[in-house]
C-alpha cells in the first residue's frame, strides 16, 4: 500500500462515503448499500479498491463478510500528514504577523 494507492481510492465519492459507514463501525456489503443507488458487483468492486490500498479489512463470519476500517490504513494517513503539520504554525505566525503589518 502506497500514498498514492491511499489517496486514489479516497479520492472516489462513492468510496469516501463507504469509508466514513465503516468509520462508524464495521457492516456487511449488503448494509454499505442500503441508501446508495449502486449494484452488488460495484459495491465489491470499490471494497476491494478501498482493500487494496489497506484502508479497509475484512472478516468472514458465517455466510457474511464483515468490514471494517483498518488501522494501519489510518495510521499511513496520519503518518503523511504529520510531515506537514509542521508547516501550519509557522505559516499561522507568518500570515498574523502580515496582517498586523497591514494594520499599521
Amino acid at each position: 500500500m502506497s500514498e498514492d494507492d491511499i489517496f486514489r481510492a479516497l479520492s472516489d465519492p462513492t468510496r469516501r462515503a463507504i469509508f466514513e459507514q465503516l468509520a462508524a463501525g464495521s457492516r456487511n456489503a449488503t448494509a454499505l448499500r442500503e441508501g446508495m443507488a449502486i449494484s452488488q458487483p460495484a459495491m465489491s468492486q470499490h471494497l476491494a479498491v478501498l482493500r487494496g490500498a489497506g484502508l479497509v479489512r475484512e472478516e468472514r463470519q458465517g455466510r457474511f463478510v464483515q468490514y471494517e476500517v483498518d488501522p494501519d490504513g489510518l495510521a499511513a494517513i496520519a503518518q503523511w500528514l504529520a510531515r506537514y503539520r509542521a508547516y501550519w504554525p509557522a505559516r499561522i505566525d507568518a500570515l498574523r504577523s502580515l496582517l498586523k503589518e497591514m494594520d499599521q
